[in-house]
């Protein structure tokens, strides 16, 4: 997991010494799991931080939720997207 990027939402707030966090993630990638910390972390400030700092938050990019979600297997298909092989002969 990007360590960088899971703490942004702490250094930006400036909470880094003040808050604790202790975040379990399944399934995904480590670049998937990361952002889901790191909005996690960022909407659980929400409470501590001022209306200023939460509309920096929202300009940032930190409160934004990425609804991306693994399409489905189509039939005909061999995967969401693919196709199966196409011969001429």
């Amino acid at each position: 997991m990007n360590f960088f990027q899971i703490i942004f939402p702490l250094q930006f707030t400036k909470l880094m010494d003040q808050v604790d966090v202790e975040a379990t993630v399944r399934f995904g990638g480590p670049t998937g799991q990361s952002g889901c910390i790191r909005w996690g972390i960022a909407w659980a400030l929400r409470s501590f931080v001022d209306r200023a700092t939460l509309e920096k938050m929202r300009m940032a990019g930190l409160l934004t939720r990425d609804w991306r979600r693994r399409e489905r297997k189509k039939p005909g298909q061999e995967g969401a997207r693919r196709k199966f092989t196409w011969k001429a002969r």
